[in-house]
């Protein structure tokens, strides 16, 4: 018998034991119905968790709306990058259309959204590439050795910088913490976690990064300020921030689709 963890249920090798669910199971299902579902020939995709972004890009760039393949809707822009957006919020979420999107070939993930800030020297607007992420959420436990970090693909990561800083951004490479309990963030935790250098606090990066680690599929996760868990008001909708992240949908987009020779950049077909 396995023994837990600092007073966790998990088992303290709980990364290394086998699971009874395969997400290959889904890849077979869906290609049951659809022999071509397959998103190798993508140079990558891109999580959304603004519904604007997805509407914004096909508005923009009339990207190509493709087979409902995964627990998600599914957009190929033209460089052949898709756009995966509506799968809700939080590491569960996201962690699952993970699985699901590389058990049907996604060669790299890229993960954009808002955050709060941790500090007073980030406002709204401000652009934040993730250097690694505090894992105050629960899934990277099930994927990742006991730690407190996950980390990004560096390789991915700086070409997320260097794609933004080339499009006029001004962009900071910094620690996030990500927690489940958006209404159980607390100021202790803040304090303890800007000791440890973290600037920003979202609900994703810690768990797309331990999925892809564990896959071995290189991701990235960058993020737009929106609020302040500093000076804690009311949000507002800052014009800066949506500006940020339509700056950070096309820096993001390229970045991916310029990991791959034009030869190789072949969408999966449109429904």
């Amino acid at each position: 018998m396995t023994t837990p963890v600092h007073g966790s249920p998990l088992p303290a090798d709980k990364h290394l034991l086998p699971a009874l669910t395969d997400p290959a199971e889904h890849a077979a299902y869906i290609r049951a119905r659809d022999p071509g579902a397959d998103l190798a020939t993508s140079p990558g995709v891109l999580l959304l968790y603004q519904s604007s972004l997805a509407a914004y890009a096909a508005r923009r760039t009339g990207t190509l709306p493709l087979v409902r393949w995964v627990s998600a809707d599914l957009h190929r822009t033209a460089e052949g990058v898709v756009l995966c957006s509506g799968f809700g919020r939080g590491a569960p979420a996201a962690g699952l259309i993970v699985e699901q999107l590389i058990a049907l070939g996604a060669r790299a993930i890229v993960t954009i959204g808002t955050a709060a800030t941790l500090t007073d020297t980030l406002h709204p607007g401000n652009l934040v590439i993730c250097q690694d992420a505090l894992r105050g959420e629960g899934l990277s436990h099930h994927y990742l050795p006991p730690g407190r970090y996950a980390d990004p693909d560096l390789a991915l990561t700086d070409r997320l910088e260097a794609t933004a800083t080339a499009m006029g951004a001004d962009p900071r490479r910094g620690r996030a913490w990500t927690t489940d309990a958006l209404y159980r963030e607390s100021a202790a935790e803040v304090r303890q976690y800007v000791g440890e250098e973290a600037v920003v606090a979202d609900m994703e990066a810690a768990g797309v990064l331990a999925v892809t680690r564990y896959r071995q599929v290189p991701a990235a996760a960058a993020f737009v300020v929106a609020d302040s868990l500093v000076s804690r008001a009311p949000r507002t909708n800052a014009p800066q921030t949506g500006e940020s992240l339509r700056l950070l949908l096309g820096a993001a987009t390229r970045a991916l689709a310029d990991r791959f020779e034009p030869a190789e950049r072949q969408g999966p077909h449109p429904a």
